[in-house]
């Protein structure tokens, strides 16, 4: 039997709210990256924000290939913006991404 931390149910539960409809492939990376060293010390829902933002941006938006094209990080991450929030509202997620937001992770 598999015990579970009481950090790990917070952000199964933050994933939950946050992604009701996201497939399970997804989710379980997102859940990986919001475990990861530098985001443990954030809250659980912040942390699979951050996670999940940076889950979309690197495997359903172009971002990887513009930054290889040559934009920078900053132009790049503007253009896939509008991509980012087409996949949460398939999600029906419960927060969309702000052009503006600083989402460093």
């Amino acid at each position: 039997m598999k015990v579970s931390t009481a950090r790990q149910r917070a952000v199964n539960k933050a994933l939950t709210a946050l992604l009701p409809q996201a497939p399970y492939s997804d989710t379980e990376k997102i859940r990986a990256l919001a475990g990861d060293r530098k985001l443990r010390g954030l809250p659980p829902s912040i942390a699979v924000w951050l996670a999940t933002v940076a889950h979309v941006r690197h495997e359903h938006s172009d971002y990887d290939d513009l930054l290889a094209e040559g934009y920078d990080r900053d132009a790049a991450r503007f253009f896939v913006v509008d991509r980012i929030n087409d996949v949460l509202t398939g999600w029906r997620a419960t927060r969309l991404l702000d052009a503006e937001e600083d989402d460093e992770v």
